[in-house]
């Protein structure tokens, strides 16, 4: 993967280890479930999904619980969901999640980080050519017979199926799927026993730019300040090295 990407997936173990911000990120993606559709888990498979993801980074019961809570009062108010996207320096394309409670604040930080770190704010949709949202789950492989699941995940959608390495360089496998069949798969695996770890829509390279150590370093200056700002949900780039 080259010694940009070593550099990358320090930088980001280092921001993403800070669990308050995963924690923030997460209890919003309850509170859009609940919003969304109510707030039992058992019928609401973005609310169930939410707590998935949250167990799998330990954020404690009592919080989800009062995530769900707060959202369920009608006084509450709702967060808005939008995609930002734009170039970065040297032609790497930039795409940001967000969810907010006040989308002029949001527009206009996110404006700031890529005028300030050289980069430039696109229209929605500008990057529809280089991203594709898939729905991807990850769990651990144990003694699993992948050839096997793979053969049995095939009716529910599945286009890839294939081990990475986390952090700690442990194994975790990853099913890829059509950004359609989320639901399908998400209840295949259920029904399988299978514990995940994360199940999410993500948003995939189609096509990468190539940079080097020092490129990638003038990225990461807007990528740090955009997972930074509390609005961000999630950030997406098509970096190669």
């Amino acid at each position: 993967m080259g010694r940009a990407f070593e550099f990358r997936k320090e930088r980001k173990f280092k921001r993403w280890a800070k669990m308050a911000v995963q924690f923030t990120r997460l209890g919003k993606e309850i509170a859009i479930a609940v919003k969304d559709g109510g707030p039992n888990p058992e019928s609401n498979s973005r609310l169930r999904t939410a707590i998935q993801n949250a167990k799998a980074v330990n954020m404690p019961k009592d919080r989800v619980d009062a995530a769900i809570k707060r959202a369920s009062s009608k006084d509450e108010k709702g967060y808005e969901e939008h995609v930002y996207e734009g170039y970065a320096l040297h032609g790497v394309a930039i795409l940001i999640e967000t969810a907010t409670d006040n989308t002029n604040r949001t527009v206009a930080n996110v404006r700031s980080y890529f005028n300030k770190t050289g980069g430039t704010l696109g229209k929605t949709g500008s990057l529809d050519f280089i991203f594709n949202r898939k729905s991807v789950f990850r769990f651990n492989p144990g003694d699993m017979d992948l050839e096997e699941l793979e053969f049995e995940l095939i009716d529910a959608g599945l286009e890839e199926l294939y081990v990475e390495s986390d952090e700690e360089g442990n194994d975790v496998a990853v099913v890829q799927t059509a950004f359609e069949d989320f639901g399908k798969m998400q209840k295949t695996l259920e029904e399988k026993g299978i514990e995940l770890t994360s199940a999410k829509l993500e948003r995939i390279a189609l096509s990468t730019t190539e940079v080097n150590e020092e490129q990638a370093a003038d990225v990461f200056k807007l990528i740090d300040k955009l997972e930074e700002d509390d609005d961000v949900q999630a950030v997406y780039n098509n970096m190669a090295g």
